[in-house]
């Protein structure tokens, strides 16, 4: 296909779904604005019409234009002074563009934002057409898809709602995705992947490959191997950005993304069987790159999001074994197909005739596993979800021995790491490092916990607040870990 026949595809793709074929449109400018049956206020009102509406101008009265909606297939009359007069023709490119680009970071003015980036696809001649318009297609859509996801009141939601009915109509497409009961809208992202099939700057690829690698727009009950697909063409098309010359803003960003999506390929590859500490140490990398001083506090989020899933499959980068235990240890063999069984051991209990024997179909890292000076408790980490990751607590009970399973977090798996952090001497309590995702927000603690009851006993937001931190902290801990970041 040549340039000029894919750009007039393209267009026709992004132009209203009825195509306006006169020269002159209008363009809805304010909200709630009446499509009247005559040209005054008193006359039936036809239909109601949002900004973004565009509207073919068939002649004017007064101070209102004769109009046809084609979306709803209704003629009317609308105010003049309530739509904007926008003349289909390359002279009036440059200016459309102009309009585009100063809407385009305007909150809440996306509709009428894409409304004139589909006026300068059309107006504009194919030859001219560059990624600009293409990028800001992009990130409104986006940014209206998350403002459709989040919280809004009732007068809100109908204007978002109208919004969103407004683009569907230029060929934006919206998918959504239903997570704990609630609809979260994500953007296509056809605008996108146009930006990277042509020449673009390297900021507008690394925004197109950011919007089309979203944690949050990945639907969670994927089949894995469809999973394990997806995430290894987000990290190929996040490989493919070129960081050098970034704005630091946007560089950062690449980071945080490539760390956490190779962290859920580290996660896929162990389930595998395959080699992960490749990945996992990609994601470790990625972590390390990004410059927290340069970081906007709407990235801090973003950052708290990329180092707990990279720390969970973090033990994959580890590729030393557990340190020798004469008095514990841990040997773990299969189980029912994808599950792993762990077998407690010392001298006297071997494999045969274990101390203690459990099963999970979460990633067993035998390379994490801690024993108390006191040989009474074992601590292993163990990963059930791409991002969520479990200390499994063995520990002597009278004559025997039980295991018990401290979270990450209470309440529904989102995000979530907990971390053995050091064992304090007399066998009676451990430490434990929790960053979790709760109620949309992270939480980070540093904890004193009772290894016979498990329960948590003193707990602060940094560890240089407890004395046990300051005084007991693991050696392996303190240099693998990332929640000290």
């Amino acid at each position: 296909m040549s340039a000029r026949a894919w750009i007039a595809a393209l267009l026709v793709a992004l132009a209203p779904a009825t195509s306006i074929a006169a020269e002159t449109i209008a363009i809805v400018a304010q909200d709630a604005t009446a499509l009247r049956a005559g040209p005054r206020e008193s006359a039936p009102q036809q239909a109601q019409l949002w900004p973004g509406d565009a509207l073919e101008v068939r002649g004017e009265r007064l101070d209102w234009l004769q109009v046809y909606d084609h979306r709803r297939e209704r003629a009317g009359f609308v105010r003049a002074a309530q739509v904007k007069r926008v003349v289909l023709d390359k002279a009036e490119a440059p200016q459309l563009l102009a309009v585009l680009r100063f809407l385009r970071d305007t909150q809440g003015a996306e509709a009428l934002a894409i409304a004139y980036a589909a006026a300068y696809l059309r107006a504009a001649p194919a030859d001219a057409i560059d990624a600009e318009p293409f990028d800001a297609l992009g990130s409104l859509a986006d940014r209206l898809a998350r403002r459709a996801s989040a919280r809004q009141g009732k007068t809100g939601e109908a204007a978002l709602a109208a919004q969103l009915e407004v683009v569907a109509a230029y060929g934006v497409v919206m998918n959504g995705i239903e997570r704990d009961g609630h609809l979260q809208l994500c953007y296509e992202g056809d605008a996108w992947r146009r930006v990277l099939a042509m020449p673009a700057t390297p900021e507008q690829r690394a925004r197109a490959a950011l919007g089309l690698t979203r944690h949050d727009c990945i639907d969670a009950a994927m089949h894995p191997q469809e999973r394990e697909r997806l995430d290894e063409a987000r990290a190929e098309l996040l490989e493919r950005i070129e960081t050098t010359g970034l704005p630091p803003l946007v560089k950062n960003r690449v980071q945080m993304r490539r760390a956490g999506v190779w962290a859920g390929i580290a996660y896929a590859r162990q389930r595998q069987g395959g080699q992960a500490g490749a990945a996992a140490q990609r994601a470790l990398d990625a972590l390390a790159a990004v410059d927290r001083h340069e970081l906007i506090d709407s990235d801090e989020a973003t950052y708290a999001d990329a180092a707990v899933r990279t720390a969970a499959s973090r033990w994959a980068a580890d590729a030393g074994t557990a340190p020798n235990a004469a008095k514990l240890g841990v040997l773990t063999t299969p189980g029912r197909p994808g599950e792993t069984c762990v077998a407690l051991v010392d001298a006297k209990h071997g494999a045969a005739e274990p101390l203690l024997r459990r099963c999970t179909w979460g990633i067993v890292w035998a390379g994490s596993a801690s024993v108390s000076p006191a040989g009474n408790a074992l601590a292993l980490a163990v990963q059930p979800l791409p991002s969520w990751r479990e200390l499994w607590v063995f520990r002597r009970a009278g004559t025997g021995w039980v295991v018990d399973v401290l979270p990450a977090a209470t309440g529904t798996p989102e995000l979530g790491v907990i971390e053995f952090a050091g064992w304090v001497p007399g066998g009676t309590h451990l430490l434990a490092a929790r960053d979790a995702k709760i109620d949309g927000r992270f939480r980070r603690s540093f904890e004193l916990v009772r290894i016979d009851t498990l329960v948590t006993e003193k707990r602060a937001d940094r560890p240089e607040s407890l004395a046990a931190f300051r005084r007991w902290q693991d050696p392996r801990w303190t240099q693998r870990t990332v929640a000290l970041r």
